[in-house]
Formats: C-alpha cells, structure tokens, sequence
C-alpha cells in the first residue's frame, strides 16, 4: 500500500524482528524496505536539486534586476542634475517695468 505522496508504505517497528535465510537476526528491515527508503531519498535528492536550481536562477534574475534599477535611478539623476543645469544656464528675462 502507498502513502498520500505515492510513496510505499514502510512498518517501521522496532520491536520486530525477523529472520533471514541464513538464520541471522535483524531489526525489521529487509531488502525492500531499504531499496524502498533509498528510492525515497534519491527523490527527496532529485527534489533538493530542483530547488536549488530554481533558487538560482531566482537569485540571477533578482541581481539583474537589481542592477536594472540601479542603472535606472542613476540616469533618472542624470536627467534631473542636467535639467537643473539647464535652468541655472539660461538667464531669464527682467521683467519690463
């Protein structure tokens, strides 16, 4: 039977032990419980990869970002101290009195 996610279920009780072929104890776990649980480590792996890549690419995109706006507000100033600039250069007219 498998759990929400898909994944095999696995009995994981410590107080039961079994008996191998050869006679030999161990606690519980057999060759598929552990193929089972590696199989789910290798998907939570797989998953780990996959946000990481994304976090990545997260953080290029933010620092692009980042440095779009800063290019921005710099020539934003620009404009403005070249405006204010242009206002000081001209000389306005006295009024006729």
């Amino acid at each position: 039977m498998s759990g929400p996610n898909g994944e095999p279920h696995l009995s994981l009780g410590r107080g039961e032990e079994e008996e191998r072929e050869d006679g030999e104890e161990h606690n519980g776990f057999g060759e598929a419980e552990y193929a089972a649980i590696n199989s789910m480590l290798d998907q939570i792996n797989s998953c780990l990869d996959h946000l990481e890549e994304k976090n990545d690419h997260l953080h290029a995109r933010l620092k692009e970002l980042l440095e779009s706006n800063r290019q921005t507000r710099l020539e934003f100033q620009q404009q403005l101290s070249e405006g204010e600039d242009g206002e000081n250069d001209t000389q306005r007219p006295e009024p006729d009195t």
